[in-house]
């Protein structure tokens, strides 16, 4: 079965953070915090790579993902990507970065960012997170995994909690979190995995 990513991203000003959370708490169950550290490989192409996947270490297993950007069903707030998700046992790591650099895929950035996940009290796979993203700042992001039939549903559910949340439609900016970081020449790559 292939899920697709419904989305959206919000720039939250730094002094409007805990606003934004206080009316989460209102239409939302808070679930965990976590920090999230990502290493992404990719083909080095003259400007930013159209090909590039992630790792991320989850105790002793690392996920590796990948999305398509199917922007065929974007509208101007909400995106859809079909994401590709495994995991790989410790000791099977550095062999699949050889295959993969073998394939061209070289180290290329690393992200790191503290989230706070709250699930949406009307539909649990609505999650709504606040992400602080070194380098960035802070974000919202509000998702919804869905089928190809679910799509506009999910866009609904997500316009819907935008409205509830009192965001105003300038905060969107759906740029990729690598692609920001990239305009700011950030890359990070000291922290790589061993």
């Amino acid at each position: 079965m292939v899920w697709l990513e419904i989305e959206t991203k919000v720039a939250i000003p730094k002094e409007e953070v805990s606003k934004v959370r206080k009316r989460i708490l209102k239409i939302a169950r808070f679930e965990k915090k976590e920090s999230r550290g990502d290493d992404y490989f990719a083909i080095q192409e003259k400007g930013y790579p159209k090909k590039a996947f992630r790792i991320r270490k989850k105790g002793d297993i690392y996920q590796v993902n990948f999305k398509k950007w199917l922007t065929n069903l974007w509208t101007k707030e909400v995106v859809v990507k079909q994401e590709f998700e495994f995991k790989i046992k410790n000791e099977n790591v550095k062999p699949f970065l050889a295959l993969m650099e073998d394939h061209g895929f070289k180290e290329w950035m690393k992200k790191r960012k503290n989230s706070e996940s709250y699930i949406y009290k009307e539909d649990k796979r609505v999650v709504i997170e606040i992400n602080k993203v070194a380098h960035l700042g802070y974000f919202m992001e509000i998702e919804y995994l869905a089928q190809k039939s679910e799509v506009e549903r999910a866009r609904k559910k997500i316009i819907k909690v935008l409205e509830k949340l009192e965001i105003p439609l300038e905060w969107i900016d759906n740029t990729g979190y690598t692609k920001m970081l990239w305009y700011k020449g950030v890359k990070d790559r000291k922290y790589f995995i061993d």
